[in-house]
């Protein structure tokens, strides 16, 4: 299939796999996602035609991915840590590489444990959290009320109960007990970086990519304040950029934090970096 003009009516669900315009796996989520199927039906149903409205609806997603708009926009969902997530142009698209600090929140939260998340987006490291560990006691806040209502539909569909704040960083936390780790994947791409004009980061909400200045202006916030929201020994891990964990760290440590450290994600970069709270 080189042409569009090619997905019409009566063209078989086999023919539509073998050429397309898109990467091979693209094309595949978004013919389940036209014709409502699963992976195991478009090889049962190979030799299915299309209907017409079929055709029209795997044409349009396909026209608006070769425009360039993300998969996970075009499906409404993504999946993360083995979890299903609804995803919309409100919220960032959930990364594996993220998946390095819900591991991470996971291992440092005790029993019944206190867990925040900052600035929570799909609510995807909170829900993954919430998921694995039932025990604890899980709080998730952003200052976007869309993005919270995302990730309230989110908790819900994953069937894990998790306390959403509208906040902006810690102003709604006020009065609130101390929690073992503060979890926080927040904006950190300078203002001007070029990565803001390519690939799916040109839908997803510029205010959760870049803090529109240094880059690490929200990361400089979140040390500064976490102190008075942390139990003592207790964690703060926050996700960074690829070039980023040495600034962190210097921040971490001039914060007064103790036992600083960065932790490589699948790729070898340093993606998160981390301290405790001295006792």
């Amino acid at each position: 299939m080189d042409d569009l003009s090619a997905i019409r009516a009566g063209v078989s669900v086999g023919a539509l796999q073998v050429q397309s315009l898109l990467d091979a796996l693209d094309n595949r989520v978004l013919l389940c996602h036209a014709l409502r199927l699963n992976r195991v039906g478009l090889i049962t149903q190979s030799e299915r035609a299309l209907t017409e409205q079929e055709a029209q609806r795997f044409s349009l997603l396909v026209q608006r991915r070769l425009a360039g708009e993300p998969v996970a926009y075009l499906v409404g969902q993504r999946e993360f840590y083995g979890l299903p997530f609804e995803v919309s142009g409100a919220v960032l698209i959930p990364r594996p590489d993220t998946e390095l600090l819900v591991e991470l929140t996971i291992e440092r939260t005790p029993p019944q444990g206190r867990v925040l998340d900052m600035g929570t987006g799909s609510g995807a490291i909170a829900v993954a959290v919430a998921h694995s560990r039932r025990d604890a006691a899980v709080t998730a806040l952003d200052v976007s009320a869309d993005a919270l209502a995302v990730a309230s539909r989110n908790a819900q569909a994953n069937n894990v109960l998790v306390t959403f704040l509208h906040s902006d960083w810690y102003g709604a936390l006020h009065g609130a007990a101390p929690f073992d780790v503060i979890a926080a994947n927040p904006p950190y791409i300078a203002s001007g970086d070029r990565h803001l004009a390519e690939g799916d980061l040109r839908y997803e909400p510029v205010n959760a990519l870049t803090d529109h200045a240094d880059g690490l202006s929200a990361l400089r916030r979140i040390i500064a304040g976490a102190p008075a929201h942390l139990q003592p020994r207790g964690w703060l891990l926050l996700e960074h950029g690829y070039d980023q964990a040495a600034a962190v760290r210097a921040l971490l440590a001039a914060g007064g934090y103790v036992e600083v450290q960065s932790w490589r994600d699948l790729a070898g970069i340093e993606r998160v970096s981390g301290a405790r709270l001295p006792a």
